[in-house]
């Protein structure tokens, strides 16, 4: 594959199953061939079978994680309902597990378990054969032993490897099916918009759905609130990956090596060496639990600090220019090591717990289990009948006959020690990690907790609702946008997050009909951009008996092989998409789309000439480059990009908030004229007066709390009424002049002067001047008298009263404002 053909793979990044609709193929480049994996999302029936298996936490489970029921519903409901499921299923009847990829790398983890302990018990049979043999002194036994121990060594090592592989592949895909799972739930399209509505930036709120006390009118407060979700969507499903495909092996084997050791070491240790062991284990759990710290919790909030963090890092990433133009580095490495610090205060706190845990632990599974191990092994040799079989009782007869009884008992006894040692000595080493897997648990039982708590609060956000006008009333026009008693509040407003609940803008009632471009226009912070939410459906609408229309689209009017986007919205925030410059002008629509579609690269060219940005593909270096526009781009380019896609997509109506704030006047007057001319319908959120002249309609905000607004047209009498009340307002300031014109008068007699010229002021200095320099020049010979006695205190330099200087300039700023 050329480096032409990688990068057309690249742009193109998927294509169509032609044997599936909704399946897609990703295509991805390795070294120089093409790999296809096919994609299939998740139905949505799927997703709302699975809404009642996952309801709201309580705020305990929550904050407090442990092994109990709570934790066990969790973990089946991620299970049976998410990981191990075969993607096929529409969640409807029982699970067809036996057709999912998982449980078959699951079945054969298991196998490869069971196989491991069944050879760890020939590995023991055989370590006591062939000790015996060397004791008893049978060399071609003990070679018969030897070469029966290097053919177990050939299963044992691939045993072990392969369930090293297994519990890696069964870690992967148990995490490609969660986060698959997540994200097509998390990245849901309206009305669920789940990505917006879920962080605790968003309008959300922790008040479940059906609460008692709520309004009917007001519309349902929607759970949330989950603070750093890219830290639950990456970082905890990967490690709740891990520690289930984990926490499977050391607890199966670990259970399977108990059961089947025990049930060997029974066999030697008769009944009271069984009850011993019993003992042994209980003592053990006993103490162990009693000194396990809450590994759950402290899991759960280590991966919380890890989450803030890590926002903490990308937030400079992302905004490091604007830091840079404050030097705001030093507050920033303040801000980043006070998150840090408080990471690394809590780890070293799970430090300093683990050490007293870790020593009870490595006591009692090391020290105490092996001092009863040996204790055990003398059981069957000093406690029971098993003493006579072994030959520790003489018998009659000859003295080759008792030296060879005595050996064979001696070769007896040391094969059934050390047998029964390996087999102590494996059962010690699995119930330390059964002990070790107690604590993996706990920890588990945090990330469960917190995987589960990302779900429901998915599952449980409810759709944005947007109240329609009822069938029986009438819509005067079909095709236009109409908003009818609505209240545009800050949407999860509660006494409890701190945001109080008023009105940015009350009762709200207009209509906008197609070619009636409307301006949104107020100061900051009126609720400007709130109602463009409103428009969008992002917010709810609230009020008494609020009502929103929008036109649905036509099947006669196909854009780009869709239905022509009935609204579009450009934020004034720019984003750019990763990916190609193609890509960035046709977002959201893919390269597929746009083959699709039929449009051309020379239609793209002529967008961004009408944006004037044509130059941008040959300075960039043609469609298929791909750059971190957010950050080759300035501010400007970027706000012509966001119209350049408007030009592309040709909605119905698009509202551009405030996004021509970076771009000179001219230019955007340009755009404007271009967006009208090609139909398209503008709602237009800005403070700039020059661009009141596009538009037919004013909505100006009052804002101040008072959530008052007034609409108004352009060129019509209502605004010559306004030009005329402006005009009235300006004659009754001219009828003041005599008014002013008499306090001129009055001022002129208080400082004593007839009548202020400042040009003849100014000639009267300068004869005053000149009369000084001749007289200097004349009495050159005399002695001069002193300063003091010729020297007015009442006169300035000009030989001026200094009191006429001052009302002068109060007579001509008088002046100044009778000629205005």
């Amino acid at each position: 594959m050329d480096k032409e053909e990688s990068l057309r793979v690249l742009q193109k990044i998927y294509e169509e199953d032609p044997k599936d609709e909704e399946t897609k193929v990703l295509l991805v480049p390795y070294r120089d061939r093409v790999t296809k994996v096919p994609i299939r999302p998740t139905p949505q029936s799927k997703l709302d079978q699975d809404k009642t298996h996952f309801p709201l936490l309580p705020p305990s489970a929550q904050h407090k994680p442990n092994i109990d029921l709570s934790f066990l519903r969790q973990l089946r409901a991620i299970l049976l309902r998410i990981v191990l499921p075969p993607g096929s299923w529409d969640g409807k009847g029982a699970s067809p597990l036996w057709r999912s990829r998982e449980v078959g790398v699951l079945t054969l983890h298991s196998a490869f378990l069971i196989l491991r302990t069944v050879l760890s018990i020939l590995v023991a049979r055989l370590d006591g054969r062939i000790v015996r043999d060397l004791v008893r002194g049978d060399g071609k036994g003990f070679l018969k032993g030897l070469g029966l121990w290097f053919a177990l060594a050939i299963p044992s090592t691939y045993t072990n490897s392969m369930i090293r592989h297994l519990q890696s592949i069964l870690s992967l895909g148990m995490r490609t099916r969660l986060s698959r799972y997540v994200n097509d739930l998390y990245l849901s399209s309206y009305p669920n918009l789940r990505y917006y509505r879920v962080s605790a930036h968003g309008p959300t709120s922790t008040a479940p759905e059906g609460a008692e006390g709520k309004d009917p009118k007001e519309p349902p407060k929607t759970p949330g609130g989950l603070d750093g979700v890219e830290q639950y969507i990456t970082a905890d499903v990967e490690s709740w990956a891990s520690a289930i495909a984990g926490i499977y092996g050391n607890l199966l084997k670990p259970s399977l090596d108990m059961l089947l050791f025990t049930s060997q070491l029974s066999r030697s240790l008769g009944v009271r060496g069984t009850v011993l062991l019993f003992l042994n284990y209980y003592g053990t759990v006993a103490i162990l639990r009693a000194v396990t710290p809450a590994f759950g919790r402290l899991a759960s909030v280590e991966a919380k600090l890890e989450g803030e963090y890590r926002r903490g890092m990308g937030r400079v990433g992302r905004e490091s220019e604007e830091v840079a133009f404050y030097n705001g580095g030093y507050r920033e490495r303040d801000i980043l090591t006070k998150a840090y610090l408080r990471l690394i205060k809590h780890v070293n706190s799970i430090y300093k717990i683990r050490i007293a845990y870790e020593w009870t632990e490595d006591f009692v599974i090391k020290y105490l289990w092996s001092a009863a191990g040996y204790a055990l092994i003398a059981v069957p040799i000093l406690f029971t009948r098993t003493k006579r079989s072994l030959g520790l009782q003489t018998t009659p007869g000859d003295e080759a006959r008792e030296k060879a009884g005595r050996d064979e008992a001696v070769a007896g006894r040391t094969e059934t020690y050390i047998s029964n040692r390996r087999l102590l000595l494996s059962l010690a080493d699995a119930g330390g990690r059964l002990m070790y897997a107690y604590k993996d648990l706990l920890e588990l039982a945090g990330l469960t907790t917190r995987i589960y708590t990302l779900v429901s609060t998915l599952h449980q956000l409810p759709p944005l609702e947007t109240p329609v006008i009822q069938a029986g009333e009438e819509i005067a026009d079909p095709e236009a946008i109409v908003l009818k008693n609505v209240d545009v509040r800050v949407p999860g407003g509660t006494e409890e997050n701190g945001i109080q609940e008023m009105d940015l803008v009350s009762d709200l009632t207009l209509t906008i009909k197609p070619g009636e471009h409307l301006m949104i226009t107020g100061s900051n912070g009126v609720g400007k951009s709130a109602v463009a939410r409103v428009l969008a459906g992002l917010w709810p609408a609230f009020g008494d008996s609020p009502a929103i229309h929008r036109p649905s689209p036509s099947s006669s009017e196909i854009q780009n092989n869709k239905f022509r986007k009935t609204l579009f919205v450009v934020p004034q925030r720019s984003y750019m998409v990763t990916g190609s410059l193609l890509e960035n002008i046709i977002y959201p629509d893919t390269y597929n789309d746009f083959l699709k579609s039929g449009r051309t690269e020379d239609e793209l060219q002529g967008i961004l000439e009408s944006v004037f940005l044509g130059y941008l593909k040959e300075r960039e270096g043609g469609w298929a480059t791909r750059k971190e526009w957010r950050d080759v781009l300035s501010g400007g380019e970027k706000q012509r990009l966001g119209l350049a896609r408007v030009f592309y997509r040709r909605p119905r109506f698009a509202v551009l908030d405030e996004c021509t704030s970076a771009v000179s006047s001219d230019v955007e007057g340009r755009m404007y004229e271009s967006a009208k001319a090609l139909g398209i319908t503008l709602i237009t959120i800005s403070l700039r007066p020059s661009l009141i002249k596009y538009h037919t309609q004013l909505l100006t905000l009052v804002g101040e709390g008072t959530g008052k607004w007034t609409l108004q047209r352009i060129g019509t009498p209502e605004e010559r009424l306004s030009v005329g009340r402006e005009i009235e307002a300006l004659e009754k300031k001219l009828a003041d002049v005599e008014v002013w014109e008499k306090r001129v008068e009055e001022l002129e007699r208080m400082l004593g002067a007839e009548k202020w010229d400042p040009e003849a002021e100014k000639a009267e200095a300068e004869a005053t001047r000149v009369g000084r320099d001749v007289e200097t020049v004349e009495d050159v010979d005399e002695e001069p008298e002193p300063i003091n006695d010729d020297f007015d205190e009442s006169t300035s330099e000009f030989g001026a009263p200094s009191v006429s200087e001052n009302g002068s300039e109060a007579v001509a700023i008088t002046e100044s404002m009778l000629q205005e």
